[in-house]
């Protein structure tokens, strides 16, 4: 059973690593989600930016679905290379109601596409260029993917700290 006590049929991988940094981002995403939704309830106000993400909370939430989408497709298409077929996160007005059923979307996905993937190929020294033009091998893409999530959290548990604070 996972973390929400529904069954989940065991995925068997040829890398424990490799199921690890899985595992390891998806619980991220869904403590992320879980926490993002306790700051809409809460009503917290994000800090002005110019990042385009950060415009209001249902933005903030879709930017690490999406995100979450994207390092999948470039895994895949960097290795295999292929698409992997997970669609487009839902709209920000939409992230509320269907982000669960999305984040079960991308667990699937992250799960059928990395199974495959054996020790060596998260062990080498290959390096790659990422979407936003840095250097980095296929093991610290997976470990971007899962604290990526871990930060926007760590944001929203210092908004929902400070709001509470002041009343």
């Amino acid at each position: 059973y996972d973390s929400n006590g529904e069954e989940r049929r065991a995925m068997t991988f040829k890398s424990r690593g490799v199921r690890a940094l899985v595992m390891l981002q998806m619980a991220e995403m869904r403590r992320l989600f879980v926490v993002w939704n306790k700051a809409k309830r809460l009503g917290v106000k994000l800090p002005a930016s110019r990042d385009p993400a950060y415009k209001d909370l249902d933005l903030l939430m879709r930017h690490p679905l999406r995100s979450c989408r994207r390092y999948l497709t470039w895994v895949c298409q960097g290795l295999e290379p292929r698409e992997p077929g997970v669609p487009d996160p839902p709209e920000p007005k939409d992230v509320a109601a269907k982000g669960t059923a999305y984040l079960k979307v991308l667990e699937r996905g992250w799960h059928k596409h990395m199974a495959w993937m054996p020790n060596k190929v998260l062990d080498s020294t290959v390096v790659y260029t990422s979407r936003w033009g840095s250097p980095m091998t296929v093991e610290a893409m997976l470990e971007h993917a899962a604290v990526h999530p871990m930060r926007h959290r760590f944001q929203l548990e210092e908004l929902i700290a400070k709001r509470r604070k002041r009343g």
